[in-house]
């Protein structure tokens, strides 16, 4: 049997060469018949579906402000840009933006859901229910008796978690919070609707719950003891190691109570 003839090294790197560039020039044409069809009409883009939360967004008016923002076909247009047009909108906290084939996007909207005021009354800054901050015409507010919270900047997470644990304890007996704030030393405030202010010290979470506890437990009777009800409390100071001061409206006297360990 004749043995196999062995092509020249040469004659390999000839074919060698021939196949890359076989290949090359075939994925440049095909590279070059995609571009060339993304920008068919067929891909324009066409129409923008907005779906999700609305409640303060003209579909309309939110399609109309993005649609200059918007630049080039299905396959090119900047889907980061659009989202950032979307996002820029009024009360809108999240857009998701995908592509419907051949010539359509749909954009979801989430939107902030306020839970309280944030800063002096002068701003128009709200929290939403993630503890971010975001402004919005007050004028389309649709909840009523929010909660005015204050704080450092970049700690408004931080103040609204602790309100959410220092709110319900107070409203079992009818003490509505006003305003809740996070001093600059890290110390916590209410301001109760009928006026009256009470320190509650500094500490985390389980600490500053465990001082209002202590103090709502034996409010009642310590006001009973001078003829007056909840509502004519005028000050407390919880920052007391084994009690708490306060202070009654028609009352000359600071009461300073000590707890009873058990």
């Amino acid at each position: 049997m004749a043995d196999a003839v062995v092509a020249p090294l040469d004659v390999k790197l000839m074919n060698l060469t021939a196949s890359v560039l076989f290949v090359a020039f075939a994925f440049l044409g095909v590279l070059t018949a995609a571009r060339w069809a993304s920008r068919l009409p067929l891909f324009d883009i066409r129409s923008v579906a907005v779906v999700g939360d609305v409640s303060h967004n003209n579909e309309v008016t939110l399609r109309a402000n993005v649609a200059p923002r918007m630049r080039g076909t299905f396959f090119s247009v900047d889907l980061d840009r659009v989202r950032a047009a979307f996002e820029a909108a009024p009360w809108v906290r999240q857009a998701i933006v995908h592509r419907q084939f051949p010539n359509r996007l749909q954009v979801v909207l989430q939107e902030h859901q306020a839970v309280a005021y944030w800063g002096s009354d002068a701003e128009s800054r709200l929290i939403n229910s993630y503890g971010e901050v975001f402004e919005a015409n007050l004028g389309e507010l649709e909840q009523e008796g929010l909660p005015r919270l204050l704080g450092p900047e970049g700690q408004s997470a931080e103040v609204l978690t602790m309100y959410r644990a220092v709110a319900p304890l107070f409203a079992p007996m009818d003490m509505v919070i006003d305003q809740f704030e996070m001093t600059a030393r890290g110390s916590w405030r209410v301001r109760l609707e009928t006026g009256a202010s009470i320190e509650m010290g500094r500490g985390d979470v389980a600490e500053v719950v465990s001082r209002v506890h202590r103090f709502l437990k034996t409010l009642t009777q310590v006001t009973s003891k001078y003829g007056r009800q909840v509502a004519a409390l005028e000050a407390a100071d919880l920052r007391h190691d084994n009690g708490y001061a306060l202070r009654l409206r028609g009352v000359s006297t600071v009461e300073v109570v000590t707890a009873v360990k058990k």
